[in-house]
C-alpha cells in the first residue's frame, strides 16, 4: 500500500511489458498523479495494467513549473508516482529536479528499482562489471564529442553510454578513429523480439551497422572496454600467480588476491585476466 505525502520513483519496462514488478503496478494504480515524460506514450502502458490513474507530463521543458506545483500537492498529501517513457526515471530522462525539491522540502521520496537499459546491457556485454562508469548520452556538438570519446583513452574501467539511431553509425565511426579496434559491444532493442548484441573491434560493429540499413535502428547501449593494460605494468610472476589462481578460483578473486600481493591495481590484472583468455 502506498503512503500519502510521498513521491514514488517508478521504473517502466523497456520493451517486454512482463517486466514490470508487482510492486510498481500497486503503486501506478494507488497513487493520486501519475507524472509522465509522454503522457500519450505512458497511456499505452497504463491501458494495458487497466490503470485509470490521472496523469500528467513531466518533461525538459515544463519540469520547473510542474516540479512547484507536485511539491504542493504532495505537502497536500497526495501520492505521486514518476515515470519515464521507459526504464528508470532521471537515468539520461527528466526528474532531476524535482526529486531535488522533494528532498529539499522533506518530502518522502521512495524509489522501486526496475528496468534500466544501462545495467541490462551491461550485465549481458561480457566486459568488465566490477567498475564502470555510465556516461548517459555524448554531447551533440562535434568537438565536445569527441573531446568526451578521447577521455576515454585511459579509462581502467568500461564505459557505457546511450546514443541514438541517428548517430550510432558516427559514434562508432569515432571511437575507431580515436580509440583504435578497442573492444566495444552495442546492444539495441533490449527485451523486445530483436534484441541484438554486437561485440567486437569498431570495424566489426561498423561492418555490422552498414551491412543493412535496419541495422541503425532502435535505441542503443553502447560499451567500451577499459583501457588495455602494457605487459610492461605488469611483472611476470604477478601474470604466472594470476593464471595459477585462475585454475582453482574466479578471475575476480585471483585479480583481487594478486593486486593485494603486489601492490597492483586490481582492474589491471583483471583486465589482464580477459585479454589473457580470449
Amino acid at each position: 500500500m502506498t503512503k500519502p505525502a510521498t513521491l514514488y520513483i517508478v521504473p517502466t519496462p523497456i520493451g517486454n511489458l512482463n517486466d514490470i514488478s508487482a510492486r510498481a503496478i500497486d503503486v501506478l494504480g494507488e497513487v493520486s498523479w501519475i507524472a509522465a515524460e509522454d503522457t500519450r506514450h505512458s497511456s499505452r502502458l497504463l491501458q494495458h495494467l487497466s490503470i485509470s490513474t490521472k496523469t500528467l507530463s513531466l518533461h525538459d521543458h515544463n519540469e520547473d513549473k510542474r516540479a512547484a506545483m507536485l511539491c504542493e500537492r504532495l505537502k497536500g498529501g497526495e501520492a505521486v508516482a514518476l515515470i519515464s517513457d521507459a526504464g528508470t526515471p532521471l537515468i539520461s530522462d527528466p526528474g532531476f529536479i524535482l526529486v531535488r525539491r522533494c528532498r529539499e522540502q522533506g518530502i518522502p521520496v521512495c524509489a522501486l528499482p526496475g528496468p534500466c537499459a544501462a545495467i541490462t546491457a551491461l550485465s549481458a556485454s561480457g566486459l568488465p562489471t566490477d567498475k564502470f562508469i555510465f556516461e548517459g548520452f555524448l554531447p551533440v556538438k562535434a568537438q565536445a564529442r569527441e573531446s568526451a570519446v578521447s577521455a576515454l583513452q585511459d579509462r581502467p574501467y568500461t564505459s557505457v553510454f546511450y546514443e541514438a539511431p541517428r548517430r550510432i553509425l558516427d559514434t562508432v565511426t569515432l571511437i575507431q578513429r580515436v580509440l583504435g579496434e578497442r573492444h566495444i559491444v552495442i546492444a539495441k532493442e533490449l527485451t523486445k523480439t530483436f534484441e541484438t548484441y554486437v561485440s567486437g573491434s569498431a570495424q566489426d560493429v561498423i561492418n555490422y551497422l552498414t551491412s543493412d540499413a535496419a541495422h541503425q535502428k532502435g535505441e542503443f547501449v553502447v560499451m567500451i572496454s577499459p583501457a588495455p593494460v602494457s605487459e610492461q605494468e605488469i611483472p611476470s610472476e604477478a601474470m604466472s600467480l594470476l593464471n595459477t589462481l585462475c585454475e582453482h578460483i574466479p578471475l575476480k578473486k585471483a585479480a583481487a588476491v594478486v593486486a593485494g600481493h603486489y601492490g597492483l591495481k586490481k582492474n589491471a590484472l583483471y583486465q589482464a585476466g580477459l585479454d589473457a583468455k580470449q
